[in-house]
């Protein structure tokens, strides 16, 4: 099924794979077509359980050309140590940054030691290329990336930037099965901000399981504000929110 909530298109599948599956082929006839106008593009992905069976039907997806694609991410923890599987850029090695030939990836640096000095170097690659497409999800609270309800800023004037994590951003982490206990989720993390995610031409977004059903209620139905950051994608213009029958189940 397919209807719209004002500028969002949104599409409600019968599964999780369904979901992953035809986001995948979506994001493959925009992916081409953006190459088929210019010589490479740039892509931010969000690294999260939800997004597995997308990333596994897009990595395997031949009519792509990876190769001519800069790929980043849109947030990190800060403090995690290097090789934790619960990293956002260890979960996309592993989903696809190292199963396709890119033309660049780009990790946030979670570990670093000079955070300020990450920032600007993140920031600057951003400004460098601007992102096309954003593959992402939405929060149990509604966040984006790590842009949590009041902290979220429409205007921020940053690219990237330091944020506490929610109480329940960090209990959906312990609910995604990622850490063992609350006490083990990290306080802090660096993420792009609202005005970058949203400034990109298409917007995917992949939202499965019976957690998410409120968010996704609030995300279409709420008034459009920080108190739910997820509003803000009825505002895009290209911007498609993929759901199967759990996380619509409140719709």
């Amino acid at each position: 099924m397919k209807t719209t909530y004002e500028n969002l298109n949104v599409i409600i599948l019968a599964d999780r794979q369904a979901l992953g599956a035809k986001a995948a082929a979506d994001a493959a006839v925009t992916i081409n077509k953006l190459l088929s106008e210019k010589e490479h593009i740039n892509i931010i992905f969000a690294a999260a359980p939800s997004q597995s069976a997308f990333l596994e039907s897009l990595k395997n997806d031949d009519s792509v050309e990876w190769e001519r694609i800069n790929a980043f991410h849109m947030d990190e923890y800060l403090g995690l140590p290097a090789d934790a599987p619960q990293s956002f850029g260890n979960f996309l090695k592993e989903a696809i940054f190292g199963h396709a030939n890119f033309r660049s990836i780009n990790y946030i640096n979670g570990n670093t030691t000079d955070i300020n000095t990450e920032r600007k170097r993140y920031a600057r690659l951003l400004n460098q290329n601007p992102p096309d497409i954003v593959f992402m999800g939405i929060g149990e609270n509604t966040h984006l990336a790590f842009n949590e309800p009041f902290q979220a800023d429409f205007n921020d004037p940053e690219i990237i930037k330091i944020v506490t994590l929610d109480p329940v951003c960090r209990q959906q982490q312990v609910n995604d099965g990622c850490f063992k206990q609350l006490e083990d989720v990290p306080v802090k993390a660096l993420t792009l901000t609202i005005p970058v995610l949203v400034a990109a031409k298409y917007i995917f977004c992949m939202v499965p399981g019976i957690n998410k059903a409120d968010a996704v209620r609030k995300t279409l139905n709420e008034p459009v504000s920080v108190e739910f950051p997820s509003t803000i994608l009825r505002e895009h213009h290209n911007a498609t929110l993929y759901l199967y029958t759990q996380s619509a189940s409140l719709l």
